[in-house]
């Protein structure tokens, strides 16, 4: 089993040698970083190298879960990906060792936990949206046209002739956005 290490710090005056020094001790073969990148973003060089050089069969080691990444969701999408590739996972600190079946179930329990924390965010959303509403809030985006925007521009298009592309251009909109807020508009007339 090829191993490969990734190694990040956040800033450009933290050190490396703390990490590159457990990845080496367990014998990686190839060790991949990052300095001075947030966890945060996904959009790192190493890592995406890291991620890249991993094949069936190996194993990507860090030494400690947040290095990898913050977030346990984004966490988790990582080592599901690994694990379809059949790619194996390493977390040092934590003993996490999905080759292992102790490390399988952590991983599994963290998964589990990450779900669960996606559905209680999704319910107190959708809760704090009702209550929003009830107390006659609107939810969402503000509408790009104003319905006298609306109005005009059918009144526009149906009398004088003028095409939605030059009609969308003047209101500085796109002209998908145009057609669809006056159709709304014409739906909301004939509910009257």
């Amino acid at each position: 089993m090829r191993k490969i290490g990734y190694a990040r710090v956040s800033t450009n005056e933290q050190h490396l040698d703390l990490q590159l020094a457990a990845l080496k001790a367990i014998a990686c073969d190839h060790i991949f970083t990052d300095q001075g990148i947030s966890g945060s973003t996904f959009d790192r060089r190493g890592l995406v190298d890291a991620l890249s050089s991993v094949g069936e069969g190996d194993m990507l080691v860090v030494w400690r879960l947040d290095r990898l990444g913050r977030s346990l969701i984004d966490l988790i999408r990582i080592i599901n990906d690994l694990g379809t590739r059949g790619v194996e996972f390493r977390s040092l600190n934590e003993a996490i060792d999905t080759s292992t079946s102790g490390g399988r179930l952590t991983f599994h329990i963290m998964a589990a936990m990450a779900e669960f924390e996606r559905s209680i965010i999704s319910e107190r959303t959708k809760a704090g949206m009702s209550a929003a509403r009830s107390r006659g809030s609107l939810i969402g985006r503000r509408p790009a046209l104003t319905p006298e925007q609306l109005l005009e521009a059918r009144d526009a298009f149906m009398i004088e002739k003028v095409s939605i592309d030059d009609l969308a251009e003047l209101y500085k909109v796109h002209p998908r956005t145009l057609v669809r807020g006056m159709r709304r508009g014409v739906l909301l007339a004939t509910d009257l």
